[in-house]
């Protein structure tokens, strides 16, 4: 086998390895950010979201992503991984991207695994925004539900030779594919859902604060190192300059993000409120998801600045809206993914680390790429809301989504698993 092809394989196993490792991340930011009586359902359902998702990505998810089909979904080897490889290989054949080891093939497992990891993560930002009242079982249906069908058809109209990739969207990682998805279908989630006991209170929005900001601190670092899997994994190629360029404009962005959120925090809040800067770090990172390979890391400090502003107002916004979103997923993933996707139509410039991508707005390209952007996010946008609606609302009127009020006042670690993470804290209160 040609040492080319060896060193991208461990390329991208590592990196995917790295975007599994940011499961641990997301549980640690949920539980942090939920209250104690939840933690051991928060855990189980970030726990359990992998295994869902890499069965139904298995089954049908990956083929009617990446199968030969039409414009819309795949349509050949739909099971199983048992059709031909008709998924991306590197460089030109990967999302139309440029690179000098392009004719490179990394095998099929390997690029199977690495899309998993991502199809994960899609699933997994919905249990933050839906915690503290769900039904255990209904998630779980959802999330199958999810990876089977609402990832992969998105993955394959923009990375699978789909309608959008072929008028020509760029989104390099993922700020739509996996972010903005994941968002979508968490509001869709939220709405049905409604929000959570003693919130919302006589027009005046209670703070409900998570049980241990130490938790979503880790998290937060966990997600931080394992996005340096994340966006330059996403070459599918070991280029030497791509992924060098990669990791700065990621690590940029997440670090503008950080201070513009605090700075923001504390104009707003009057004191820098470190659950703001926290999201402000993931809302840089999912920001420059879809450019990093597209723009220069001048353009990284803009966009992660933008970023950290954005991810302060949409967690007040939603909040005045009465939108409960427990861990300010939406702000996160659904706001900045549509951010950074419009950002690549801005920002982009030509010929970045070897890429050619033509200008964005700012760089004298004109109007025709962000044209794309938009309405990648908008037909993403109204295809995942409905479909998602469409799946809750059967789960509601079949097993219903809410747990009892009773349940949810005592908390759903009793209620849903009969476990308790912090025994030694907890006091019996009888409430009926």
């Amino acid at each position: 086998m040609d040492i080319q092809v060896i060193i991208n394989t461990i390329w991208v196993l590592v990196t995917a390895k790295l975007v599994f490792f940011m499961n641990l991340g997301f549980a640690m930011v949920e539980s942090g950010f939920t209250r104690t009586k939840n933690t051991t359902n928060i855990l189980s359902k970030n726990f359990i979201v992998f295994a869902i998702a890499s069965l139904a990505y298995l089954f049908l998810g990956w083929g009617l992503m990446f199968g030969d089909g039409n414009g819309f979904i795949g349509l050949k080897g739909l099971f199983l991984l048992q059709g031909p490889d008709n998924s991306p290989l590197t460089g030109n054949d990967y999302r139309g991207v440029y690179s000098a080891l392009s004719w490179v093939k990394v095998p099929l497992y390997a690029k199977f695994f690495f899309q998993l990891a991502f199809c994960g993560t899609a699933a997994t930002i919905v249990s933050g925004a839906v915690a503290e009242r769900i039904k255990y079982l209904s998630f779980i249906i959802f999330s199958f539900l999810m990876c089977m069908f609402i990832y992969p058809v998105v993955g394959h109209w923009v990375w699978g030779g789909g309608w959008l990739a072929k008028i020509g969207m760029l989104d390099f990682a993922g700020s739509t594919v996996v972010h903005s998805v994941g968002g979508w279908a968490a509001l869709a989630g939220i709405l049905l859902l409604g929000p959570r006991f003693g919130k919302y209170e006589n027009g005046k929005t209670n703070i409900i604060p998570g049980h241990s900001l130490p938790l979503a601190t880790i998290g937060t670092f966990v997600l931080w190192f394992g996005w340096f899997g994340f966006n330059p994994g996403s070459t599918m190629t070991a280029d030497p300059v791509a992924i060098s360029h990669i990791v700065v404009t990621t690590n940029t962005a997440a670090a503008t993000s950080i201070i513009s959120s605090t700075i923001t925090s504390y104009i707003l809040l009057g004191k820098p409120d470190l659950g703001m800067t926290l999201n402000g770090c993931l809302a840089g990172l999912v920001a420059i998801t879809a450019p990093c390979a597209f723009v220069t890391v001048g353009a990284s400090i803009f966009i992660g600045i933008i970023a950290g502003i954005l991810v302060v107002l949409s967690v007040l916004f939603f909040d005045k809206i009465k939108i409960d979103d427990p861990v300010g997923a939406l702000s996160v993933h659904l706001i900045n993914g549509i951010f950074g996707t419009i950002s690549v139509g801005l920002f982009a410039k030509d010929k970045i680390a070897g890429i050619s991508t033509g200008n964005g707005l700012f760089y004298g390209g004109g109007v025709k790429l962000l044209k794309i952007q938009l309405l990648g996010v908008v037909s993403v946008g109204i295809f995942v809301f409905t479909l998602s609606l469409i799946f809750w609302y059967f789960i509601k009127k079949t097993i219903g989504i809410r747990v009892s009020l009773r349940e949810e006042i005592e908390g759903l670690d009793i209620g849903e698993h009969g476990n308790i993470a912090y025994p030694e804290f907890y006091i019996k209160k009888t409430y009926f």
